[in-house]
């Protein structure tokens, strides 16, 4: 996959493509910030916001998600994209879920069915970005003059060029999130980003630490209000389940192929490609397309793994409503494979790509009246064993899915969306019926109370509150998953972690991986402690 394609989102789970739109667009009046600067070629129209209202947005990554999350932001009248980018200009080599799933939505969007139909393979880059866009703009405002969209291989020359320009959205493989991110925020441009914020832990805190300074609006993508889990910690507050100890989430992430060695061929570098700025920060390799199609989040030095795809969208409500900070452990259990050499099985000593499957323990210190808490993650289809409660309901524990554990009884829910409930069933209706209503009564409270008062990315480029996914919030998460990258790196090394130092204290050799060898000139700035 090429710059921009996030195919973690598969079609057996369908997660948040971002924004919906009651959630972008401000509830009411917020402050305003005047945005009197548009380009050129912004135009409006009759029925339209003014251009002088208006967010213009540059899109940086127009591979196949890029391209499925386009559609929405162009629908926003609030908003106008002015600019994309991608290295690749246009290709059909792109890899998704489906043949013509992408290009069926994103023809139904244009209200032409026919477009790019016939077309060899699945599309991206961006020239396929700028007819898309100039397409949809064009249809929606015939009566128009306008002048279109531009497009850069190099997203240094769009915010160079690009001057009134105030937002950008990211979404680029996980190996340019920080380095795209710090630069147009060092440009005072608003941010939007896609999981994870970035795969090193210290690019991250960087990234955290830029916004702060900037003082922009930003949004983690992955990032929402968690109305499940708010539910389920109302159910905690309560003593429903005694003191919580543990919370369990099982993904079948990965679902796209993990290669267990280096590819070893150097096919030629397709046209239209830039190599090189696909490689950004990272240093010199050959180019294979087992690096840029769907397994780029698959490579320690490009993605971020099972965990980073999926467990952003499930976990975030848990750090922030369970309020918890970086975690003091971290250890992993990766899978492993073997090869035969000289008529030997051996062991595939593997520092480069994610284990198939594996299981990750983080330990959470005790916080306030909360106890030592720990956290599992599972992938690769693997989940805990199925709990006696289940077992007595003739029930299995959902192929993804979430468990809370306290001491008195335990909660399940689905990885996203389907209800919670405690088990066994007959513990939930005895609940249910004795605690609707000091139940009801919590959950209004809770929303009250939520740390993040805004939801509205659009609201808070004009001045408003920050939403539920402001970059400030993402400091624990960050460092967790990135802390398990590099336990999974090690072979599973158990890792102590001074959040404060930034540093792991008892393993050396982990400390490198929690930056990156860059390639010069791409370097970033040192990043804070004790984020």
């Amino acid at each position: 996959m090429r710059l921009g394609m996030k195919t973690g989102d598969s079609a057996n789970l369908t997660p948040p493509t971002g924004f919906s739109r009651r959630k972008f667009i401000a509830a009411g009046g917020a402050a305003a910030a005047a945005f009197t600067i548009v380009p050129r070629h912004v135009l409006g129209g009759a029925g339209f916001v003014a251009p002088s209202e208006k967010i213009t947005v540059a899109y940086i990554g127009c591979g196949t998600q890029g391209l499925r999350e386009m559609p929405g932001l162009l629908a926003m009248p609030e908003v106008q994209i002015v600019a994309v980018c991608d290295p690749v200009k246009e290709s059909h080599d792109y890899v998704d879920w489906s043949k013509d799933g992408l290009r069926a939505n994103l023809a139904r969007a244009l209200g032409k069915p026919d477009w790019r139909r016939g077309a060899p393979g699945i599309p991206g880059g961006r020239e396929v970005g700028r007819e898309f866009v100039e397409t949809f703009y064009a249809g929606q405002r015939r009566a128009d003059k306008f002048r279109g969209c531009a497009a850069y291989a190099d997203f240094r020359e769009l915010l160079e060029k690009e001057k009134d320009v105030n937002a950008v959205k990211v979404m680029t493989p996980d190996h340019l999130h920080a380095t795209v991110a710090i630069a147009a925020m060092k440009q005072g441009k608003h941010v939007m980003v896609h999981k994870p914020l970035a795969n090193r832990l210290h690019e991250a805190r960087l990234v955290i630490e830029t916004a702060r300074k900037a003082k922009v609006a930003t949004h983690f993508l992955p990032a929402s209000d968690g109305a499940n889990i708010q539910k389920i910690k109302g159910w905690i507050d309560a003593g429903a389940i005694g003191t919580l100890r543990e919370i369990h989430n099982w993904s079948n992430r990965p679902v796209w192929p993990q290669y267990p060695t280096i590819p070893a061929d150097t096919p030629p570098i397709p046209e239209g490609f830039d190599w090189q700025l696909w490689l950004g920060p990272s240093t010199d390799r050959p180019y294979h397309p087992h690096y840029t199609h769907a397994v780029f989040r698959g490579w320690y030095e490009f993605g971020g793994g099972a965990l980073a795809d999926m467990g952003h969208y499930s976990l975030w409500p848990v750090f922030q409503l369970f309020d918890l900070d970086a975690p003091i452990m971290v250890e992993s259990r990766p899978s492993h494979l073997c090869t035969i050499t000289g008529n030997v099985s051996v062991r595939i000593r593997n520092d480069y790509s994610f284990p198939a499957a594996s299981t990750i323990r983080f330990k959470f210190a005790a916080k306030g009246a909360r106890p030592t808490l720990d956290l599992f993650w599972y992938d690769g289809s693997m989940r805990p064993p199925t709990p006696p409660e289940l077992e007595a309901d003739n029930q299995e524990l959902r192929p993804e899915g979430m468990m809370f554990v306290g001491d008195q009884g335990k909660i399940v829910a689905g990885f996203l969306a389907e209800k919670p409930r405690i088990i066994p069933e007959q513990r939930m209706r005895e609940y249910e019926a004795a605690e609707k209503t000091a139940d009801a009564a919590r959950q209004r409270e809770a929303g009250q109370g939520r740390r993040v008062a805004g939801d509205s990315w659009v609201a808070a480029c004009k001045g408003g509150l920050p939403t539920y996914g402001d970059f400030l919030l993402a400091g624990p998460i960050s460092d967790a998953f990135n802390l398990a990258a590099v336990s999974l790196r090690l072979g599973g090394k158990r890792l102590l972690f001074d959040a404060a130092a930034m540093k792991v204290t008892n393993v050396p050799e982990a400390d490198k991986y929690l930056t990156r060898d860059y390639r010069p000139g791409w370097e970033l700035g040192a990043a804070g402690a004790g984020q």
